[in-house]
């Protein structure tokens, strides 16, 4: 199939690629600057310049396309608010361009919209009003609507970290805390749990869901269900060989800044469903170990 790709050239969008033109896949990914341009080039992959706010260039890289694979979204938290709305802006674009195609469309979505239920949440479950990855629901309601208008819609929800040996997601963020407290921390006894998928991992699922993931579907971004956060921070102060400690929840927000609501959510992530669905199976190196270099 020939696939276009938002965010193509980013962590995860650049394992994606790789994933799709080693099945055989003709990928043309979105550029907005001679640089990715040139990385596409690089890996074997067409270019369509443009970007999310070229609304023109989204409709016709759709159009031109047998699915599409949405992965660009901007994660420097300078300006949440108008990241949330060029990735809906781009959503209606490229949706209403394969109404009545049945071509698929697979977004990203993000578990921590469904944390602190008592138990792993499943691909079923509805975000939760107040969770810290609410505000990209709307995101993934808007794209599940269009398998009612013939578009084969998926939404993967990504784990805070998708990891590898060089970056780790959120984790990567709080090791840079860690660095400049000099500390590594936790909250209270540490035993609320984030999810995690490799990178190459992440890239399977999302070429497992362009290929057959029924219209509608909600797909988890979670090799590993739930890893304690006393172990992730205590895998970062092993790694920076720094104390490790634990701070109260009053002293939360001071330490890890807009991290903290991510920080204080339990979210662990059941992935059967879409190990039932699609056949995944990951088996990429755990979160702790690309952490620790081993």
């Amino acid at each position: 199939m020939r696939i276009f790709v938002t965010g193509a050239t980013g962590f995860i969008g650049s394992a994606v690629v790789k994933e799709l033109i080693n099945a055989g896949h003709q990928v043309i990914g979105l550029a907005r600057s001679d640089k990715s341009a040139a990385a596409l080039n690089a890996m074997g992959a067409q270019v369509h310049s443009g970007s999310l706010n070229d609304i023109n260039s989204l409709r016709s890289g759709a159009a031109a396309a047998d699915g599409v694979i949405h992965l660009a979204f901007d994660n420097s938290f300078t300006d949440f608010g108008g990241a949330i709305t060029d990735d809906l802006h781009a959503i209606e674009a490229m949706g209403d361009t394969l109404v009545g195609s049945g071509k698929p469309f697979v977004i990203t979505s993000v578990t921590t919209m469904v944390p602190s239920l008592g138990r792993p949440a499943t691909e079923e479950d509805q975000p939760q009003d107040g969770s810290p990855g609410m505000p990209r629901s709307a995101a993934e309601k808007m794209a599940l609507a269009l398998a009612e208008r013939n578009v084969r819609s998926a939404a993967v929800r990504l784990s805070p970290c998708v990891h590898d040996a060089t970056r780790h997601g959120f984790a990567t963020g709080l090791a840079d805390i860690a660095r400049e407290k000099g500390v590594s921390a936790y909250v209270g006894d540490g035993w609320n749990r984030w999810p995690a998928i490799h990178r190459l991992d992440a890239a399977k699922l999302f070429r497992l869901a362009l290929e057959s993931a029924p219209a509608g579907s909600r797909l988890h971004g979670a090799g590993e269900e739930g890893i304690p956060f006393r172990d992730i921070a205590e895998a970062i102060g092993l790694s920076l060989n720094l104390p490790v400690i634990s701070i109260s929840p009053e002293a939360a927000a001071e330490h890890f800044g807009w991290l903290t609501p991510f920080v204080l959510m339990d979210n662990p992530t059941s992935n059967s469903l879409t190990r039932e669905r699609l056949g995944w199976k990951p088996a990429g190196p755990t979160l702790v170990d690309d952490i620790v270099g081993k």
